[in-house]
C-alpha cells in the first residue's frame, strides 16, 4: 500500500525538435529506430498504421499512404513514458512527459532514426518541481487524524524527511526516499489494510509533484493473513470455552454466572437475609464476540480494537469477583457468628442440665440422714405418747 510520486513530471529535454510539426520532416529510413526508456519506435515503410508488440516496442508505418506526423512518435513515446501529460514541441524544443522519475533516456537504435527529426541521443535527468510553500493533504488512514503540511524551511513546516514521517506518523503513514530521489509514502504496520486517503493541496495541482497521485489498494500477504487466521480461530475457540464454563457454574440450579439471584437466610424468622444478584458473564456479557477471518486481526489496529474489548471484559469481571468477594465475606462473618452462639447456647443448657457428682453426693447422703432423724424422732415421739397413757391406765 504505497504512493509514490511524482507520476507525470513535465521536462524540457536538450534535444532538438523538428520545426514541421505536422509532417515528419524527412521520412526516416525504412527500420530505422531510436529507443526510450529501452523500449524501441521503429519505422516501417511496408505499413500505415502503428503497432506495438507484447514487450511494449512499438511500430509506426510510413509507407505509402501513411498519415504519420511527428505526434505520432510523441504519442508513441507517451505511451513508452506512461504519462498522462502529452509531449509537445514548444518553441524548437521537445518537452516530452514521463510517468516515472528515473532519468528520461533517449538512445539511438540499429540503424538511427534521430537524424531524420534533427535529434541527437541524449540523457536528460528529471527535475520535480520546487515543493517550497506548497501544501500537501492526505485524507485520514486507518482511524488516523488526515495530514495537512506545507513544505519550507519556515516554523512548523516540512523540509526533511524527519519532519515529514512526524507529520504523518498521526495518519498511519510513513515515508521513503529512495537512491533516485523517489519518495514512497506507505501505511504502517497499525493500518497496514487501509487504503491512503485522498491527496490533495498545491503540491497535487496540475504539473505540481503530487499531481494526479492514487494509493495502491491494499495487497494481503497469504503467509501473516494464514497466521492471523489461526489466531482467529483460537480467539473463537477460547470465547466458546468461556460460554460454556459460565453455563456450567450452576449449584441447586442457582448460577450466579448467568444473571441468577441467590438469597441467604441468617435467622429462623427470616428477618435477617442476604441476596446476591449474579451477572451474565458468557461472551455477550462481557462485550465479546466472534470474529471472522480476513475481516479481524488484519493489521495492529484490528487487533488493538479486540485487545480494548478484553482490557474491559477484564474490567468487568475484576468488579464481579470483588462483588461477590464481599459477599463471601458477609456470609463467613454470619456463619462465625452463628457458630460462637450455638456455642453459647449449648453451653448454657449444659449448665442447666449437668450438676456436680460430689456435691450432690454429699446433699442426697445428708438428706437420708435428715430423713433418718426424723423417722427416729418420730418414733420416739410415739413412744413417749404410749407411755404417758400406760400410766394414766
Amino acid at each position: 500500500n504505497n504512493l509514490s510520486t511524482p507520476v507525470a513530471i513535465t521536462v524540457a529535454t536538450a534535444l532538438v525538435a523538428a520545426t514541421n510539426t505536422n509532417s515528419l520532416a524527412s521520412t526516416p529510413a525504412n527500420g530505422s529506430s531510436f529507443t526510450v526508456d529501452g523500449k524501441s519506435i521503429t519505422f516501417s515503410t511496408g505499413q500505415t498504421s502503428v503497432t506495438t508488440d507484447a514487450s511494449g516496442n512499438v511500430t509506426i508505418g510510413v509507407g505509402a499512404g501513411s498519415t504519420a506526423t511527428v505526434q505520432t512518435v510523441l504519442s508513441a513515446i507517451d505511451g513508452i513514458t506512461g504519462t498522462s501529460t502529452p509531449s509537445v514541441v514548444t518553441a524548437g524544443a521537445l518537452v516530452i512527459s514521463t510517468g516515472t522519475t528515473q532519468p528520461l533516456v533517449i538512445a539511438a537504435g540499429g540503424t538511427s532514426a534521430l537524424g531524420s527529426f534533427g535529434l541527437a541521443a541524449a540523457t536528460t535527468n528529471l527535475t520535480p518541481p520546487a515543493l517550497q510553500g506548497e501544501s500537501l493533504t492526505i485524507g485520514a488512514t486507518g482511524g488516523g487524524t488526515a495530514t495537512s503540511i506545507t513544505f519550507g524551511t519556515g516554523s512548523g513546516q516540512v523540509s526533511t524527511l524527519n519532519q515529514l514521517n512526524s507529520a504523518l506518523a498521526a495518519n498511519n503513514l510513513q515515508a521513503t526516499i529512495s537512491t533516485t530521489g523517489q519518495v514512497a509514502i506507505v501505511t504502517s504496520n497499525d493500518a497496514a489494510s487501509s487504503t491512503i486517503g485522498a491527496i490533495g493541496g498545491t503540491a497535487a495541482a496540475l504539473g505540481q509533484t503530487f499531481h494526479g497521485l492514487t494509493a495502491a489498494a491494499p495487497v494481503a500477504d497469504p503467509d501473516s493473513q494464514a497466521t492471523r487466521a489461526n489466531l482467529v480461530a483460537q480467539y473463537n475457540n477460547v470465547l466458546q470455552q468461556i460460554n460454556t464454563t459460565a453455563q456450567d457454574s450452576s449449584f441447586n440450579g442457582i448460577n450466579l454466572l448467568n444473571g441468577d439471584t441467590l438469597s441467604l437466610v441468617f435467622d429462623e424468622t427470616g428477618a435477617s437475609k442476604l441476596n446476591i444478584t449474579g451477572t451474565t458473564l458468557n461472551d455477550a456479557g462481557l462485550g465479546l464476540s466472534t470474529l471472522t477471518a480476513s475481516t479481524d486481526f488484519l493489521d495492529s489496529n484490528s487487533a488493538n480494537v479486540v485487545l480494548t474489548q478484553l482490557t474491559s471484559a477484564d474490567t468487568t469481571l475484576r468488579s464481579e469477583a470483588s462483588a461477590l468477594g464481599s459477599n463471601l465475606s458477609i456470609v463467613e462473618i454470619r456463619q462465625d457468628f452463628n457458630k460462637n452462639l450455638i456455642n453459647v447456647l449449648q453451653t448454657g443448657a449444659s449448665n442447666l442440665t449437668l450438676a456436680d457428682s460430689n456435691e450432690e453426693a454429699a446433699n442426697s447422703q445428708a438428706l437420708s440422714t435428715r430423713q433418718s432423724i426424723a423417722v427416729s424422732a418420730l418414733a420416739l415421739a410415739n413412744q413417749s405418747q404410749q407411755s404417758v397413757l400406760q400410766l394414766l391406765r
